[in-house]
């Protein structure tokens, strides 16, 4: 009779210490003080009940389906299967309109000033700051206000021009590519453009 190779108990003990070596290798070195025995705890089955099954309810905004029919997706149109369908061309969007700069660094510049009286002068707005304000310049004004313009600030939207001593000479607003408002001093209407 020839003998068996290893015993049932030496095949529990093999897999025992091989258990416990492969475990011992992945737990790392704090976990390989002395034997480790693998303890397998029973499972109990749960009890078991019937299984139905439903179909689930379609997600927010999409139309329920007919029984068999897949769900559409918002816009979408059912077509019966074989009918073609003709799609129509897309039409891209219409660029957006062009960005017009506002702010203190797109009034920067010589401006070609107007008064209500229809006298003409260069008003130059510079970047260079003179205090709390920045530089400006008036030459060739008729008007003795607006003549004395050193100074200029972009607060709220407006564009404030100064004399010296901090008295306002006059204030305007952006109105497309030219400013527009009064001089402060006699209410009169005061314009500048490029």
């Amino acid at each position: 009779m020839p003998r068996p190779l290893l015993s049932t108990a030496a095949v529990i003990a093999l897999a025992a210490s091989l258990g416990a070596c492969a475990s011992s290798r992945l737990e790392g070195p704090s976990r390989r003080a002395g034997p480790q025995v693998a303890m397998v705890e029973p499972v109990t089955p749960l009890p078991s009940g019937t299984v139905t099954t439903a179909p689930l309810a379609p997600p927010p905004g999409v139309a329920a389906a007919p029984d068999g029919a897949p769900p559409s997706a918002p816009g979408a149109v059912a077509v019966a299967p074989g009918t073609a369908v003709i799609a129509e061309p897309v039409v891209p969007p219409a660029p957006p309109p062009p960005v017009v700069t506002t702010g203190r660094s797109s009034v920067v510049g010589s401006w070609n000033a107007r008064d209500a009286t229809g006298g003409t002068c260069k008003v130059s707005l510079s970047s260079a700051p003179a205090l709390d304000l920045y530089k400006a310049t008036a030459s060739g004004c008729p008007n003795k206000d607006l003549a004395k313009v050193t100074a200029w600030d972009y607060r709220d939207g407006e564009v404030y021009l100064y004399q010296p001593g901090g008295t306002v000479a006059g204030r305007l607003r952006q109105a497309g590519g030219s400013l527009e408002g009064a001089l402060s001093k006699s209410g009169a209407s005061l314009a500048l453009a490029r």
